[in-house]
């Protein structure tokens, strides 16, 4: 028997006349709740996408032929985080204006080199020899030189598209003329002139085309840079009418699905004798498919090859215009698609989104998905996604997607049907007893995406998320 002694001085100990709680929970059931997991998020990308069926593993994109040569601006194709120039784009130089030999301008597109640079990085200096060209994908570089009383001064600011060093390809002696620095991040290729005089050297009609520069007369294109159909309107009478075909890119891009998998192991003592209330191997699986899910969306985000980040076009980059999210960036990425169906950015991100708009008087409206409030503009949802990475500098990125295939937008790819599925897209299979008596579960989930069209997917780069002091 126990004795409980009041605190208070002066007083006598106290008896016990029943059972305390403490001895009483030896013979108590405890309700106890499932296993909780912190990294489950809402998913919102994996719930948004429409999910294509992808028999044999490979999804082919096709699309018209495009290339717009004569604009001035060089034009790349993108495999991922890969990036080519498209021969035929070539012909932007000015030495090889008009230059129509696409087995030779392919062996020069094969020798140009990726290189990513970074914000403040010199990729050429004034006075230094030129021994190469620089075809600028995606950033923004400034030129400057000194002028005639020793000031340096601001010369252009090239971004995609653009070139310089040029003359570096057939002058030995040449020069830069201007120090070219990196304002922003971004990606280019450079062509050395060994490259190209190597080219050069086995092919006489480059050689020929190069002592005369000839005119060319390309194929006529529409405004979106597309093999232009021709079409006859508001004749009268029997006018010959034009001919015409539709043009398709000779190797579209392929996207194969791709895996996540792990080995889920389960002692078959556990499972035998602790399955009451719980399944021991129904809660272990649970939490595994979660992880693979949550695995699944961030290389729906970040993967090289087939992730949203790296698959946008280059021309559906942009830039806010003072850092933090403005209503206008927003505007600006809405205006570049048809049909934007949702945005997609950080948490934080959206802090910053709200904090800019209380900034210029504004609330963002809420969109109602689903039976679920969440906040929107334009009557577009901006849903979290906390997959988008935050740089150092306190950036990231919003996503504006139109969906489906019949929008020609962004798409999830999967197969279902698999052996032993236990989602859609997901099998989980038993590989075996081991001699230690564990239970092993092989968890697979197969999955990609595809952008059919580039306009599908738009990109607000570099949005500073940190709070300022004027808000």
């Amino acid at each position: 028997m126990t004795v409980e002694t009041s605190p208070e001085a002066g007083l006598e100990p106290r008896r016990q006349t029943s059972l305390g709680t403490v001895a009483a929970r030896n013979l108590a059931t405890t309700t106890k709740s499932a296993p909780q997991m912190q990294e489950i998020t809402s998913r919102w990308l994996l719930r948004m996408l429409p999910w294509v069926e992808t028999k044999g593993g490979t999804y082919r994109v096709n699309r018209r032929l495009s290339y717009d040569v004569g604009d001035g601006h060089i034009e790349f194709v993108q495999d991922g985080a890969d990036v080519r120039v498209i021969p035929r784009q070539l012909g932007e130089l000015r030495l090889l204006r008009g230059f129509a030999d696409v087995e030779v301008l392919t062996a020069i597109a094969d020798r140009c080199v990726q290189r990513d640079f970074q914000a403040g990085e010199v990729l050429a200096r004034r006075g230094t020899p030129a021994t190469q060209i620089h075809l600028i994908a995606h950033g923004r570089i400034s030129q400057t030189s000194v002028g005639k009383y020793g000031e340096e001064g601001m010369v252009a600011v090239l971004a995609d598209g653009s070139h310089f060093g040029e003359n570096a390809l057939v002058d030995t002696d040449a020069k830069w003329d201007c120090t070219a620095t990196a304002q922003t991040a971004g990606t280019l290729l450079t062509l050395s002139r060994s490259d190209f005089t190597s080219v050069l050297s086995s092919a006489p009609g480059l050689r020929t085309h190069l002592q005369h520069f000839d005119a060319n007369t390309h194929r006529r294109q529409n405004h979106h840079g597309e093999a232009e159909i021709a079409v006859s309107a508001g004749h009268a009478g029997e006018a010959d009418l034009p001919s015409t075909f539709v043009d398709y890119e000779l190797h579209p891009r392929e996207y194969e699905l791709s895996v996540a998998q792990t080995v889920l192991r389960v002692h078959s003592r556990v499972a035998d004798l602790y399955n009451n209330p719980m399944n021991q191997t129904e809660e272990q699986l649970r939490l595994t498919v979660e992880a693979l899910r949550e695995r699944q969306e961030h290389e729906l985000i970040n993967n090289r090859e087939f992730g949203l980040l790296h698959n946008a076009a280059f021309k559906q980059r942009i830039q806010s215009h003072s850092g933090p999210p403005t209503p206008d960036d927003l505007d600006n990425l809405l205006c570049r698609r048809r049909g934007t169906k949702f945005f997609l950015a950080h948490p934080r991100t959206i802090a910053a989104i709200g904090r800019g708009f209380s900034a210029h008087g504004l609330y963002p409206e809420h969109v109602d998905l689903g039976g679920q409030q969440v906040p929107g503009w334009r009557g577009v949802p901006i849903l979290p996604c906390n997959k988008i990475p935050i740089s150092e500098e306190n950036t990231s990125s919003i996503l504006a997607l139109r969906t489906g295939e019949d929008n020609q937008g962004v798409i999830g790819l999967r197969q279902t049907g698999l052996v032993e599925e236990y989602e859609p897209g997901l099998s989980v299979r038993f590989m075996g007893i081991s001699e230690q008596a564990i239970l092993s579960y092989l968890v697979t989930t197969y999955y990609s995406a595809a952008v059919l069209l580039p306009d599908a997917l738009g990109v607000l780069e570099n949005v500073h998320i940190a709070h300022r002091r004027d808000y």
